[in-house]
């Protein structure tokens, strides 16, 4: 068992940055590739970024890349979600996941079996 919590949401001007945390409990965090999904109302759960159990692989979706950086510390039991450039389209809930490491960058939310309660970030214009 994971149990995931999500910090670091707020409300930001368009060209700002925000960090986000994701805290998880258990002492198997490092053997779970992980993942940060956003959903806008209305609209299904995207993809955002996932990275290996190691941190050496990451994987971003196009609309993000470049401007967001996902990365993880095993020893704090943290992966964070560093959003630069932010836009009003980035707008939603963030949630960070937990997925086994074989499903390494997955694009899909049936892959991750552990989710957060997600935190909001909102991007004025």
């Amino acid at each position: 068992q994971v149990q995931l919590v999500e910090s670091g949401g707020g409300l930001v001007q368009a060209g700002g940055s925000l960090r986000l945390s994701c805290a998880a409990s258990g002492r198997t965090f490092s053997s779970y590739a992980m993942g940060w999904f956003r959903q806008a109302p209305g609209k299904e759960r995207d993809f955002v970024a996932a990275i290996s159990w190691s941190g050496g692989n990451t994987y971003y979706a196009d609309s993000v890349k470049g401007r967001f950086t996902i990365s993880r510390d095993n020893a704090k039991n943290t992966v964070y979600l560093q959003m630069n450039t932010l836009k009003p389209e980035d707008t939603a809930v963030y949630y960070c996941a937990a997925a086994p490491a074989y499903y390494a960058g997955s694009y899909s939310i049936n892959d991750y079996a552990y989710w957060g309660q997600g935190t909001q970030v909102t991007v004025s214009s």
